[in-house]
């Protein structure tokens, strides 16, 4: 009889040692294609997904505001064209198709733009995950300034790819009105926004039955992708505005999403229709 409880509790040691071996063998040893590391993204994979438009969508995890966004257009794996605008001020960027220099090495891609010799804007991208329409990485930016002092921040973003280009689609004359409760420049009245094909518009407000152009002293636009980004001059002062656009035929909407002084975000919206001259 002992000889039998013996050989039983030997077998449930046995059986309990070589599960445990095995658990932890497979906790050692998880699945090989759950796994996602950024040594996944290849240089090969990025130098045939990055090209293309590609506008930020969010940072650290939140949607970016509309003025806060910047648009690059890879059209190689050495070339890019840059354009931004920033908040008003003497200093700040507004330039449209800045020619770039990129550089790929593994999964890290850097886009330089230097806005003259005494200044440089260098985006640093470490790639974690890109598709042919969307990339996520962690980026470093350095801005110098006369080579001293950089500016400089880190921070996790996601760019997406963007096919519309309405920068020939916007030329002409439109009239229309806010539809929300969202722009600062909104009087609540129709306006017109004359579109040049030399980076200048004509804004016109209406005195009685006549449109009449308004007197600011620099009136400049640029449209890169979707992203309708404007600038004027009134009583001295610079003022900018940001928008992402949708034409259809003589349709036009603006939407942006921006950020009111509470910190609470909230979507701005125009509507408008092509003048038929």
């Amino acid at each position: 009889m002992k000889k039998v409880l013996y050989l039983l509790f030997a077998c449930v040691l046995c059986s309990a040692l070589i599960f445990t071996a095995c658990s932890k063998e497979s906790q050692e040893q998880p699945d090989e294609s759950s796994k996602t590391t950024e040594a996944e993204v290849t240089q090969e994979q990025i130098e045939k997904d990055i090209i293309g438009t590609w506008i930020k969508s969010e940072a650290d995890g939140e949607s970016v505001p509309t003025d806060e966004k910047s648009v690059y257009n890879i059209v190689s794996a050495t070339e890019a064209y840059t354009s931004v605008s920033l908040a008003a001020g003497d200093k700040a960027p507004f330039y449209y198709n800045q020619k770039s220099e990129v550089d790929i090495d593994g999964n890290v891609v850097t886009i330089t733009t230097r806005n003259s010799e005494e200044e440089s804007f260098v985006h640093e991208f470490t790639i974690s995950n890109i598709s042919a329409d969307e990339f996520t990485a962690d980026k470093k930016f350095t801005h110098t300034l006369n080579g001293t002092d950089p500016e400089a921040k880190e921070y996790n973003v996601t760019f997406v790819k963007v096919s519309d280009d309405y920068s020939k689609d916007i030329l002409g004359t439109w009239e229309g009105h806010c539809t929300s409760e969202g722009s600062v420049f909104d009087d609540g009245q129709d306006h017109r926004w004359e579109y040049k094909d030399d980076g200048t518009f004509v804004y016109y407000v209406k005195d009685d039955e006549n449109w009449v152009p308004s007197a600011d002293e620099m009136n400049e636009y640029f449209v890169a992708g979707n992203l309708l980004c404007t600038r004027w001059t009134e009583n001295g002062e610079e003022n900018r505005e940001w928008w992402e656009i949708s034409i259809d035929g003589d349709k036009m909407k603006w939407t942006a999403l921006r950020e009111g002084e509470d910190g609470k975000t909230f979507t701005a919206s125009f509507e408008m229709t092509k003048v038929q001259e």
